[in-house]
């Protein structure tokens, strides 16, 4: 199976997600074929397009005599529960449409049965959503990630009227998401695209490190001076995709906990998922002494453990913040030393080992039941483990 990490830093629409995942790979006649299974009233056209100077693929879809149906959620149910698509891509666009007639719903203060969708209710959504759940079948996309959402700014024309960017249903989409407005006025993500990445989006994140074998552009309706308004996916094997790459230091310095207490919270933050934890001493204000908390995390664990640290220390309050992290390949090998077996952790660069610790709890047991120091067995395993390799 594969991952797709869509890059929004110009933006995210249905159409842009379309021309991404077709220019991954996906014969845009076949797409165009079983599209038309939704017997709706379009035209689809498939085409190669520039956007601030580079190429991308642009999906427009034409809507014929139809451009102001209303549709309530049971509506769009029943097309797509008609269409031949397979199981998983109608629970796909079925689960997309729900999270949009939800922000709908929630925005204008009515129940969900009740809720029409307009602009987005239309054909076009309907081919943008169950396109984009049929590509991601196609390609084999297990995992769908994204970067953080640049939401744009201004104002946007709709059928309420003038709403300030992001409007309102977007807005509630992307709770909880990373979002952030640069470089120009309009709007750069609709409410369709915000429904797609909510529903369907494991993680946001800034770019990480990744193994990407195929890069697709999909191009949006606007020209901008700016920056091109194109939507990058990159794809790759999902074995491949390590979001952990991407990692938080949090921080809090506290003085008014006992050394138990911390001490008992360095081996319960271990155990629920951090990399790493130090206690360091500091001085704080009025010259008071008192200890530092260092967590190196990941985005997955973040709230949990910042939620442990003000549940198990006296803190009220943490920072966090982003970093960079380079690790090595490691392995775990073992060796003998007078019968005695030690654990070896074999840290490698560009296959070639580069370091060499035994495990200290194979240590301390070989020691105790040879009664030699426990340096000497330590040296002697990573000689052991430099013999085997000649």
């Amino acid at each position: 199976m594969r991952y797709v990490y869509f890059d929004a830093s110009s933006g995210l629409s249905g159409d842009m997600i379309l021309g991404a995942l077709l220019d991954l790979g996906v014969d845009p006649a076949l797409f165009k074929d079983r599209l038309a299974g939704l017997r709706l009233p379009v035209a689809i056209a498939v085409r190669r397009v520039r956007r601030g100077g580079f190429a991308a693929l642009k999906v427009d879809v034409e809507v014929k005599g139809n451009a102001g149906v209303e549709r309530t959620f049971a509506d769009v149910e029943r097309v797509i529960h008609k269409s031949r698509f397979a199981p998983a891509v109608k629970d796909k666009a079925l689960a997309i449409f729900k999270r949009l007639f939800v922000a709908e719903a929630k925005v204008h203060g009515r129940k969900l049965e009740d809720t029409h969708l307009h602009e987005a209710g239309a054909d076009d959504a309907l081919v943008d959503v169950v396109g984009a759940a049929f590509l991601l079948e196609e390609l084999g996309i297990a995992d769908v990630y994204c970067s953080p959402l640049n939401v744009g700014s201004g104002w946007v024309k709709t059928s309420h009227g003038r709403l300030a960017v992001p409007p309102p249903a977007v807005a509630e989409l992307l709770r909880n998401a990373p979002v952030y407005s640069a470089w120009v006025e309009s709007e750069l993500v609709t409410p369709t695209g915000a429904a797609v990445v909510s529903a369907l989006a494991r993680r946001y994140a800034k770019l990480p490190e990744l193994a990407y074998d195929k890069v697709g552009c999909g191009a949006g309706t606007k020209e901008f001076p700016e920056i091109p308004n194109i939507l990058r996916a990159y794809s790759g094997q999902a074995a491949s995709f390590d979001g952990a790459k991407n990692v938080y230091v949090v921080e809090a310095t506290i003085d008014d906990a006992s050394p138990q207490v911390l001490a008992h919270f360095l081996e319960k933050a271990i155990e629920d998922g951090a990399l790493d934890a130090t206690l360091s001493p500091v001085v704080m204000k009025k010259n008071r002494l008192g200890t530092k908390l260092t967590l190196l995390v990941t985005g997955e664990r973040m709230d949990a453990l910042i939620e442990a640290v003000f549940r198990e220390t006296t803190s009220i309050g943490v920072r966090y913040y982003p970093v960079g992290r380079r690790v090595l390949d490691r392995e775990m090998q073992a060796v003998r030393v007078d019968g005695e077996k030690v654990a070896l952790k074999v840290a490698t660069l560009g296959g070639r080992p580069v370091n060499v610790q035994p495990e200290y709890e194979d240590l301390l047991k070989a020691a105790r039941r040879t009664g030699k120091p426990l340096k000497e067995i330590a040296h002697r395993a990573v000689s052991e483990f430099a013999k085997k390799r000649r």
